[in-house]
């Protein structure tokens, strides 16, 4: 450390310090983690679609049957859409996803029922243009899936599905 530093360096670098902290609070940390934006720059760059509830509307219309099921989604170009399902503990979902030949990044994830926090928690990540699997849920809440067009086109996703599920929905 140096022995001939003043207060007033020591002052400007604890203020420019305070400032940018308060910056990054404010356009960063806010709307990626508690969906707070005050700015709007948050959602211009995308965080707040980290901290956006888990809401899926419920709707008898589109609870499980027991018969497989499919789903047409548009995944508009250059943006990302969630399509969930609310399950409850130890429900099981078996799925097939797949798109024209157009890989899409995916993020297979499930948010418990009632959190605030922004938790959830992510099964399986990847690009790919299709796949299938099942899953059995950890606990109850949405889970779904998360995909992400960065083409210049929108793709279609088509989904097929059979398991124990109240409603699914795209998430808005």
């Amino acid at each position: 450390m140096q022995e001939n530093m003043t207060t007033q360096p020591l002052m400007k670098a604890t203020i420019f310090s305070a400032l940018l902290a308060s910056v990054a609070l404010l356009i960063i940390i806010l709307p990626a983690e508690y969906n707070i934006d005050p700015t709007g720059v948050g959602r211009k760059l995308g965080l707040t679609v980290f901290s956006e509830p888990a809401s899926v509307p419920v709707s008898a219309d589109n609870a499980s049957t027991g018969e497989r099921e499919t789903i047409l989604i548009t995944v508009p170009a250059n943006k990302g859409i969630e399509y969930k399902f609310i399950m409850n503990q130890y429900a099981k979902l078996e799925y097939e996803w797949l798109t024209d030949g157009t890989a899409l990044y995916h993020d297979l994830h499930g948010e418990p029922e009632g959190d605030t926090t922004g938790y959830y928690e992510s099964f399986t990540i990847a690009t790919a243009s299709e796949m299938k699997g099942s899953f059995t849920t950890p606990f109850a809440g949405s889970h779904g899936w998360y995909f992400k067009n960065e083409t210049d086109a929108p793709v279609q996703v088509q989904l097929i599905v059979k398991g124990d599920y109240s409603s699914h929905a795209l998430k808005q």
